[in-house]
C-alpha cells in the first residue's frame, strides 16, 4: 500500500490499517509472553528449587531465564511442555494484584526469588512505589505484564532450545540456563514456521561459510572477530570492487580514515556521552585518551571541516568501507551477523536544504538498484518520524523535520516502493527510512538505512556560506547501504544457501584433470581463462574424478571441467554445470563468453 500523507482520506486508512496491524501484533506478543509465564510454572512443578530471571516474549515466540540445580537438556523439554500443555488444559485464570514496593521486597525474599527481588530492589531506587504480580493457581511471579486472560487462550507452541545466558547480559554474574520457545496462534502456523526453520538450518551461513572455506572464527584472535580465508576475502573484494564503482559513477568521493580516534573527537560527537556502554576502554598513549572508532561519521564531518565551503561545493557525497568496532556481550555474537569488529559500507551526503530531496532520490534509487543486482527482490520499507505528541523530545527545528519527512517520503514513493509510517520511532536527532529484503525462503532482514541527522553538524560547527555571503548549517544524511560488509555477506550466504551467481563465486570453474598426464594442460587452461578474468581453480590432488566432482559439488563451484586426452587437445569442452546432471559440449570460446556474458550482466 502506498502512503501519501498530504492526502486526508489516503491518510485515515493507513492509520486504520497500521492501527489494526499494531493491535494484532500486541495481542501475539501478549500470548507469547504468557506462554513464558505458563513455561515457568510448569518447570517450578518439575523442579520446585527453581528461581525464576526474566521471561519476554521475543520475535517468533518467547523465552525464561532459570536457576536450578537439574542442567536442563533437550531430552527434558518434552517433560516441560507436558507440564504446559496440563496448565493450559486446565484453563488457569491470570491474577493481577499490586504490592507496595516494601512488601513486595520481602514477598519475594520469602520466596527465595533473589534475581525478581533484586528487580523490585532496583524499582524502588528509581522511584516505584508499587509493583504488580500475576498468578495462576500456585505461581505467582512480579511481572509488569499484560498477560492474557486465561491460560486456554496460548496458541500452538514448542519448545526448541537451551542456551547459557548471564543474569542481566553480565559476565560478572551467575549463568543461568535459557529455555526458548516458540508459539503462534495456530497448529499451522507453527508448523509453517518449523519447516521453514529446517530450511533456514541448510543455510546458516557458518556452517556453509565453513564448507565453502569463506571465514573462520578464532578464540585466540577473540570471540567476534571473524578471519575472512582466501576465498572469502575474493568473495568480498568483489562485492567491494562492485559497490565502490558504483558508488564513484554516483557521485561520492572515498575517503579513509583511521581505526582509532581521541577522547576529544568522541566527546565532541556526543559518543562518549550517549554510547560509551557500547565502546571499548580506552588506549592511553602519551597521557591521552584514544578510542576505537564505533562509528566513521565524526572523522568524515572533519574531513569536510579541512577546508571552507562554499553552496557551490555542495552537495558533497563521501563513502568508506571504514572498520569499525563495537561492544556486543557475547551471548549476542552469531556468525558475520552479529560481529564486534565490522567493515561498514558507510556514506555521508552533506547538502543545503534545496538539494535534500533529490540526493534522498538519488540514494534511494542507488540503494534499489545494489540490492537488485545482489539477488533480491522483494523490499519493506519503514519510515520513522517523530511521535507527534512529544515533539520536545527531538531536537532540530519543527519546520526542518517536516521538510526531511516530506523529503523521505518523496524519495520512497519515487523509487516506487510501499513503506510503513512508524510514528514515535524516529531517533531524537532526525528522521530515517530503513529498507528490509526478503531473502529465498521468505526472512526478512534489515539492510540499508538513509539517517537526517539535525545532531552532528550542530556539534561539530559544520556550515558552508551561501549567496549571501553568511553561514549556514546544512542537512546531513548518513546512507549505509549494506549495512556492513561482514552482516551482508552472512545473509547473502543464507539467501543463496551458499551457490552464488557466476559473477559472485569466488572459483568460477573447477578443472579436474583426469590424471597426472592432464595437470600440464590444466593449468595451462587456467592461464587461457585468467587471461579473461575468469577465475578458475585446478583439483590435481590424486583423487578419482567421481570424487573430484563430488567435493566440487559440494562447495557449489559453478561450472566443472574435466580434461582428458580429447580435452586436452582439442578446443572443445565437456562443461559439467552445478545442478544439472547432463553434461554439455562446447569450444572453448563460447564456455569463456558464456561467463563473460553472466559476470557482465552480474546474472
Amino acid at each position: 500500500m502506498g502512503f501519501i500523507p498530504d492526502y486526508g482520506e489516503q491518510l485515515r486508512t493507513v492509520r486504520i490499517f497500521m492501527k489494526e496491524e499494531k493491535k494484532q501484533s500486541s495481542n501475539i506478543k501478549v500470548m507469547r509472553h504468557s506462554a513464558s509465564h505458563v513455561m515457568a510454572q510448569a518447570v517450578k512443578r518439575l523442579w520446585p528449587d527453581t528461581k525464576l530471571g526474566v521471561g519476554p516474549a521475543i520475535e517468533n515466540g518467547f523465552y525464561h531465564d532459570l536457576d536450578l540445580k537439574h542442567h536442563i537438556t533437550l531430552e527434558d523439554l518434552p517433560r516441560i511442555e507436558k507440564e504446559m500443555k496440563k496448565i493450559i488444559k486446565e484453563n488457569q485464570k491470570f491474577i493481577r494484584t499490586e504490592k507496595p514496593i516494601d512488601e513486595a521486597i520481602k514477598f519475594l525474599g520469602d520466596k527465595r526469588q533473589i534475581y525478581t527481588q533484586e528487580l523490585a530492589k532496583e524499582l524502588k531506587v528509581q522511584g516505584e512505589k508499587k509493583v504488580s504480580f500475576y498468578q495462576n493457581r500456585e505461581f505467582i511471579n512480579m511481572c509488569k505484564g499484560p498477560h492474557i486472560k486465561k491460560a486456554g487462550e496460548i496458541g500452538a507452541f514448542k519448545l526448541i532450545r537451551v542456551a547459557g545466558a548471564y543474569w542481566k547480559g553480565d559476565a560478572k554474574n551467575k549463568m543461568l540456563q535459557r529455555v526458548y520457545g516458540v508459539a503462534f496462534p495456530t497448529q499451522k502456523e507453527l508448523e509453517e514456521y518449523l519447516k521453514s526453520q529446517e530450511e533456514a538450518e541448510k543455510r546458516d551461513h557458518r556452517k556453509i561459510g565453513q564448507t565453502l572455506e569463506l571465514f573462520t572464527m578464532s578464540d585466540e584472535v577473540g570471540q567476534g572477530l571473524p578471519l575472512w580465508l582466501p576465498k572469502g576475502a575474493a568473495l568480498r573484494q568483489i562485492m567491494e570492487d562492485f559497490i565502490l564503482k558504483e558508488y564513484v559513477k554516483n557521485g561520492y568521493e572515498i575517503v579513509r580514515t583511521p581505526h582509532i580516534g581521541s577522547e576529544k573527537l568522541f566527546s565532541i560527537s556526543g559518543h562518549l556521552d550517549f554510547y560509551k556502554e557500547g565502546m571499548y576502554a580506552p588506549i592511553e598513549i602519551e597521557n591521552e585518551k584514544y578510542y576505537l572508532k564505533p562509528m566513521n561519521c565524526p572523522m568524515h564531518l572533519m574531513i569536510y571541516k579541512n577546508t571552507p565551503k562554499s553552496y557551490r561545493d555542495l552537495p558533497i557525497r563521501y563513502t568508506e568501507l571504514g572498520t569499525v568496532y563495537r561492544y556486543e556481550p557475547s551471548g549476542t555474537l552469531h556468525g558475520l551477523v552479529r560481529v564486534r569488529g565490522f567493515t561498514q559500507d558507510d556514506g555521508h551526503i552533506i547538502c543545503r536544504s534545496d538539494q535534500l530531496e533529490k540526493e534522498i532520490i538519488r540514494a534511494l534509487k542507488l540503494t534499489k538498484y545494489i540490492l537488485t543486482v545482489f539477488g533480491f527482490k522483494k523490499f519493506q520499507v519503514a519510515l520513522s518520524v517523530r511521535d507527534p505528541k512529544n515533539k520536545e523530545k527531538y531536537m532540530g527545528k519543527d519546520k526542518s523535520w517536516q521538510y526531511a519527512e516530506k523529503a523521505l517520503v518523496k524519495g520512497i514513493e519515487v523509487v516506487g516502493w510501499e513503506y510503513k509510517r512508524e510514528e514515535g520511532e524516529a531517533v531524537f536527532y532526525g528522521p530515517k527510512t530503513d529498507v528490509k529484503v526478503t531473502d529465498a525462503i521468505g526472512r526478512q532482514w534489515q539492510i540499508s538505512t538513509l539517517q537526517v541527522d539535525f545532531n552532528l553538524p550542530h556539534r561539530f560547527g559544520i556550515t558552508y556560506i551561501d549567496k549571501d555571503s553568511k553561514k549556514k548549517e546544512p542537512f546531513m544524511l548518513h546512507r549505509a547501504l549494506l549495512g556492513s560488509i561482514e552482516r551482508f555477506t552472512g545473509v547473502l550466504i543464507e539467501h543463496y544457501a551458499g551457490a552464488f551467481p557466476v559473477w559472485l563465486s569466488p572459483v568460477q570453474v573447477q578443472i579436474i584433470p583426469v590424471g597426472k598426464g592432464h595437470i600440464k594442460a590444466s593449468y595451462k587452461l587456467v592461464k587461457e581463462l585468467g587471461e579473461f578474468d575468469i577465475r578458475p581453480e585446478v583439483d590435481d590432488l590424486n583423487e578419482t574424478v567421481g570424487y573430484k566432482i563430488r567435493k566440487a559439488e559440494k562447495l557449489k563451484i559453478p561450472y566443472m571441467l574435466v580434461i582428458g586426452d580429447k580435452e586436452a587437445k582439442g578446443k572443445s569442452l565437456n562443461v559439467r554445470i552445478r545442478g544439472k546432471e547432463k553434461i554439455e559440449k562446447m569450444t572453448r570460446k563460447k564456455f569463456i563468453e558464456i561467463i563473460r556474458k553472466k559476470v557482465k550482466e552480474r546474472r
